[in-house]
């Protein structure tokens, strides 16, 4: 099988990817981003690298023979003004700039193209996983959703593909009807947060209410699809919500059977819808 070069964030993601790699027998080469990738990455080979170290990332990948690239975990947007590059990245960055100012969509296509340019095929973590990461249509678990879940799953669902389509985020949480909050730069787990600390008069008797997370609607499937992994549940439970849900096959989920045993224990549903 050809390798994989692995640009490697932040977050359960990219492990899974490297376990699924060894799973399937095919040989991966982690780039390991600096100040974001799990140190547990270190015992696979790879190099460490800082963000902007463009150049230094191309040859490592085609010194190790790697055929195709995958993107995954979490990254903040850094700060263009303090951005540290290397010679290649000299030549990159002003199109990476200039695609920021057009929102993450822009940036991560950008991003992918200097890839793409220098000749690595790019592959979306969830062909690498397989249909089974995904969200299946239904209740993943025993806990079903009640009649008055359904019309905030609706709803939910409804808010995150709109702010996806201005690319604000890609999840919002919807109680009785009452949008709740949307996600935007500070991401799923500190939105979930947010929504814990509001009034109880807004979030209303525990457990109610629904987390969503969907694609955007623009966006390059190859990179930054939604994820949910046992920490969601963990907040969403924090957070008073009934459950979680998201469109059929659309929905990274990382550590299925640990979801679904938190999902029971803590009396969540996780849906998938379409």
């Amino acid at each position: 099988m050809d390798r994989l070069g692995l640009i490697a964030g932040g977050g359960d993601l990219p492990i899974r990817i490297v376990e699924a790699c060894r799973a399937q027998g095919r040989p991966v080469f982690v780039i390991r981003l600096k100040g974001y990738a799990d140190d547990v990455l270190q015992s696979s080979e790879g190099v460490d690298l800082a963000l902007g170290e463009f150049g230094k990332c191309l040859d490592a990948l085609k010194k190790a023979n790697c055929a195709a690239v995958c993107l995954a975990g979490k990254v903040s947007r850094p700060d263009f003004s303090t951005f540290k590059v290397d010679l290649k990245g000299m030549t990159v960055l002003p199109g990476i700039i200039t695609a920021a100012k057009q929102g993450d969509d822009a940036l991560l296509r950008q991003v992918l193209k200097v890839f793409a340019d220098a000749g690595f095929a790019v592959e979306g973590a969830d062909d690498i996983l397989g249909g089974d990461q995904t969200l299946p249509a239904g209740a993943l678990g025993a806990v079903q959703p009640r009649m008055t879940d359904r019309a905030d799953i609706e709803k939910a669902l409804t808010v995150a593909r709109a702010i996806g389509d201005l690319d604000v985020g890609q999840g919002a949480v919807v109680s009785s009807g009452l949008v709740l909050a949307v996600e935007a730069q500070e991401g799923t787990d500190s939105m979930l947060e947010r929504v814990a600390g509001l009034p109880a008069d807004l979030r209303g008797n525990a457990p109610q209410g629904v987390l969503a997370k969907a694609p955007k609607p623009i966006q390059e499937r190859r990179i930054d699809l939604p994820v949910i992994g046992v920490r969601t549940i963990e907040l969403a439970h924090a957070a008073g919500l009934a459950g979680i849900a998201g469109p059929t096959g659309d929905l990274i989920v990382i550590d299925r059977p640990g979801v679904i045993a938190a999902a029971d224990r803590l009396g969540l549903f996780v849906w998938g819808e379409g």
